[in-house]
C-alpha cells in the first residue's frame, strides 16, 4: 500500500512507571519549590557578598557591641529604679489602707451615735404619746401610732420572688409593659397592696422583716430594691400582723388585696404562704414623728352660737 508513512505507536518507558500526583502537577510544583526563585537567587547573592550574618568590619563590630551595651544598661537603670521605688510604692499604699481605716472606723463611730441619737429622739416621742393621751387611751395611741412595742395572736405572711425571677419577662406579659424589668419579682406595689389588705381587714399593727410601719410609713422602690422608711429591704418579706389571727387570715385572703397576691402566685410564680401566729412580736418604730392638732376656737364659738 502506499500512503503515509506509519508512525510508531508511542509508549511509556517500562522502566519509569508514571507518578500517582502526575494530575496534580501545579501543587506538586508548589510543594517542590516553596521558595520563590527570585528569593532564593537574592540569599545566594548575598551570601556570596558577604552581606548576611554577624557583620565583618571592626567598626560594625563596635557599634553592635555598643548597642547591645546601651541596652543592657537602659535595662539596669530600669530595674535598679523600680527597686528603688517599691518601698516608696509600698509605703504610699500602706498609708492609704491606714487613712481608709481611720476613716471607716469614724464612719462607724458616727453611725452609732445617729443611732443613740434616733433611740433618744423615739423614746422622748413615746412619752411625750404617753403624756399627751393619759390612761389607758395612751397606750392606745403608742400602739396605733407604733410607738411601743406590741405583741399577741396575729398572722405570719412570707412574700418571696420567683423561682425564675433571674431570667427576666420577654415583653409580652402586662407587669413587665408597665415597667416591670423582671415579672417574677415582688415590687414595692406588691408589698404597698399586701400591708394595706392587712389594714383593711383587721390588723392593729404589722411589720415587714422587723421593719415596723407607722401611718406615716412609705414602701417605696430604688432601682429592684424595695424600701421601707428609706431602709431597704431583702427578700423574702415576712409580713408581721397583730390580730384575730385566724379572722385575720381568712379576711385577708378573702379580700381584693389577697385575691391579687394569689394571682401572682398563679401567673408570675411569685411565692407568699400565710400561717396563723399565737403570739406575733413587732417592735416599735424606730423613730416616730408626733403631729398634734389644737381646736380653731373661733370656729367652735360660732358652732356653738
Amino acid at each position: 500500500m502506499c500512503g503515509m508513512p506509519q508512525q510508531p505507536p508511542v509508549r511509556s518507558s517500562p522502566g519509569r512507571p508514571p507518578r500517582p500526583d502526575a494530575s496534580m502537577s501545579l501543587i506538586t510544583n508548589v510543594m517542590d519549590h516553596s521558595l520563590d526563585d527570585g528569593y532564593a537567587e537574592a540569599a545566594a547573592r548575598k551570601k556570596s557578598e558577604g552581606e548576611g550574618g554577624l557583620p565583618k568590619t571592626l567598626r560594625a563590630k563596635l557599634g553592635l557591641a555598643g548597642g547591645l551595651v546601651l541596652a543592657a544598661l537602659v535595662v539596669t537603670v530600669g530595674a535598679a529604679q523600680a527597686r528603688v521605688a517599691a518601698p516608696v510604692v509600698a509605703k504610699e499604699r500602706q498609708e492609704l489602707i491606714d487613712r481608709i481605716d481611720r476613716e471607716t472606723a469614724s464612719a462607724d463611730k458616727l453611725e452609732g451615735d445617729v443611732d443613740k441619737l434616733r433611740d433618744d429622739v423615739g423614746a422622748r416621742q413615746r412619752e411625750a404619746l404617753r403624756a399627751s393621751g393619759g390612761g389607758s387611751s395612751s397606750d392606745v395611741v403608742g400602739i396605733l401610732s407604733g410607738a411601743t412595742a406590741v405583741h399577741g395572736p396575729g398572722v405570719r405572711l412570707v412574700v418571696d420572688d420567683a423561682k425564675e425571677a433571674d431570667a427576666g419577662g420577654d415583653g409580652t406579659n402586662p407587669r413587665e409593659t408597665s415597667g416591670f424589668s423582671d415579672t417574677g419579682r415582688v415590687r414595692d406595689r406588691d408589698m404597698q397592696r399586701v400591708v394595706n389588705g392587712l389594714w383593711a381587714s383587721g390588723a392593729e399593727a404589722v411589720s415587714i422583716n422587723g421593719q415596723r410601719l407607722t401611718a406615716l410609713s412609705a414602701i417605696r422602690a430604688a432601682g429592684d430594691a424595695i424600701l421601707v422608711d428609706n431602709k431597704p429591704l431583702v427578700p423574702p418579706y415576712t409580713v408581721l400582723a397583730v390580730g384575730d389571727g385566724q379572722q385575720l387570715s381568712t379576711r385577708f385572703q378573702n379580700s381584693a388585696d389577697g385575691l391579687f397576691l394569689h394571682a401572682l402566685e398563679q401567673n408570675f410564680g411569685i411565692r407568699a404562704t400565710i400561717a396563723t401566729e399565737g403570739d406575733v412580736r413587732l417592735p416599735a418604730a424606730p423613730s416616730v414623728t408626733v403631729r398634734t392638732a389644737q381646736p380653731n376656737a373661733e370656729k367652735t364659738e360660732k358652732g356653738t352660737s
